[in-house]
């Protein structure tokens, strides 16, 4: 994660204050409810950009863990967790990088996460506002046709 200054910092360890984390880290670009009083925040690197730190804090604002959530692994625990409220999966992958119109006034949500390859993870959004199913794409901005002709 980059910190104010543009500079490497190191992912936060538990039992520091949370204080100290959004001095390095700044304001989280979201906070997401827990139990019992904690809060998750969301370190999204842009919605061009392929890392989101979630990290947990409990009620008196220490850190209890911090997890780098664009992976593929943690994508496929997702999509196996589907389906389920919006509010669930952005709590588990933070917010979308695109949001796209779909069939049946749905959504199609993107993410950018780490890979050597050119996808995305995308999940279908319904109507209601459940989160379906999800997957992984190719990225439109490499599906560029290979042949001027086409």
């Amino acid at each position: 994660m980059r910190g104010l200054l543009g500079a490497y910092v190191a992912p936060p360890q538990p039992g520091r204050p949370a204080s100290e984390l959004q001095r390095l880290w700044g304001t989280p670009n979201a906070r997401h409810v827990l139990p019992e009083g904690a809060q998750r925040l969301e370190y999204a690197s842009g919605p061009e950009g392929r890392t989101t730190w979630m990290v947990d804090v409990d009620a008196v604002a220490r850190v209890q863990q911090a997890r780098q959530v664009s992976t593929e692994s943690h994508l496929m625990e997702v999509q196996a967790a589907a389906p389920m409220p919006v509010a669930e999966l952005q709590r588990r992958i933070g917010r979308p990088g695109d949001v796209r119109g779909a069939r049946a006034g749905g959504q199609t949500w993107s993410w950018r996460y780490e890979t050597n390859e050119c996808l995305w993870f995308q999940f279908s959004i319904d109507a209601a506002g459940i989160a379906q199913d999800g997957g992984f794409a190719i990225d439109w901005r490499c599906d560029a046709p290979s042949d001027a002709r086409d």
